[in-house]
């Protein structure tokens, strides 16, 4: 190869051509492609490693501390969740094709956090955007860009994650510009994005923290409008329960079980006969594709 075509092929950003250059050719002339045929699986080759670039750059901006998936959740450990209407609202993609909230709320380890994160990363490995944030550093960021009138700049950059999971909505106070920088971005992602929170605060406790009974009274309105509100109140954390359970026979005596397959290893999730609300009209979407044609970030 030489250097004209290899700048040609950095001007064009044609970085898996450009890696695997005598790769194909070998195989062209192994396999006795034709030229069309050459050209399609180089085009193919290229799409994919973009897809994959993309995909893990759309990750790496997530900021997601922990990258739990509900593929490894121990449903069979939790016969009160309701396994099937779960997966229902998480296969269907409708959260995000509908624009939907999902709120979470329910007792410190319970299960909140995990749930919610791989809500996050299935919208985020099906094309969209996203990002997980702190409550408490979210807050903290829009009190500052008072200080140096960057409060536009900090909401449009919120506002443009097509999935934006807030976690642990309550265990801070706030001061009234926070609430009211935190009112606008709620109400302007109201109906355009979903936004997915965790609190383990029911709704009629949300005034303690937010300190302002008209602006908590239309910002629940306008979170739970057209949203799933998965009620997790009735649940224990079962962490201690866990690091004491003996394991099964046949697998290293009594041990302490301190990991398996599930990331969120230690926690439990449980939900009340209706656990899972709906507030809109449709009820828990149904099961409409598997794979999103979200445009691509």
């Amino acid at each position: 190869m030489n250097k004209e075509l290899i700048e040609n092929l950095k001007y064009l950003r044609l970085g898996g051509l450009l890696a695997h250059w005598d790769e194909y050719l070998k195989l062209a002339a192994e396999t006795g492609f034709s030229h069309t045929r050459l050209l399609t699986h180089v085009l193919e080759e290229e799409c994919r490693i973009k897809r994959e670039n993309a995909r893990r750059l759309r990750l790496k901006r997530a900021r997601v501390p922990e990258p739990l998936v509900i593929e490894t959740f121990p449903f069979e450990r939790q016969p009160k969740l309701n396994k099937k209407s779960v997966m229902a609202l998480y296969d269907s993609l409708g959260y995000m094709q509908n624009r939907q909230n999902l709120i979470w709320l329910g007792a410190t380890g319970c299960g909140k956090t995990g749930l919610a994160t791989s809500f996050l990363l299935h919208a985020i490995e099906q094309g969209y955007s996203g990002r997980y944030v702190l409550f408490a550093e979210l807050i903290a960021e829009l009190y500052r860009s008072v200080g140096d009138h960057s409060e536009t700049k900090v909401l449009k950059k919120y506002l443009s994650f097509d999935c934006l999971l807030i976690d642990e909505i309550g265990y801070v106070e706030v001061e009234p510009v926070q609430v009211g920088l935190f009112f606008t971005l709620m109400h302007q992602r109201h109906k355009k994005n979903p936004t997915l929170l965790t609190s383990n605060l029911g709704f009629a406790e949300w005034g303690s923290f937010l300190k302002n009974d008209h602006l908590t009274a239309a910002l629940i309105d306008r979170l739970t409008e057209n949203s799933h509100v998965i009620n997790m109140k009735g649940c224990v954390s079962l962490r201690s329960k866990l690091a004491a359970e003996p394991r099964p026979s046949g697998s290293g005596g009594n041990k302490p079980i301190t990991s398996g397959p599930f990331p969120w290893k230690q926690s439990c999730l449980c939900a009340a006969a209706n656990g899972i609300h709906t507030t809109n009209t449709n009820g828990i979407p149904r099961r409409e594709c598997s794979r999103s044609t979200a445009p691509s970030s």
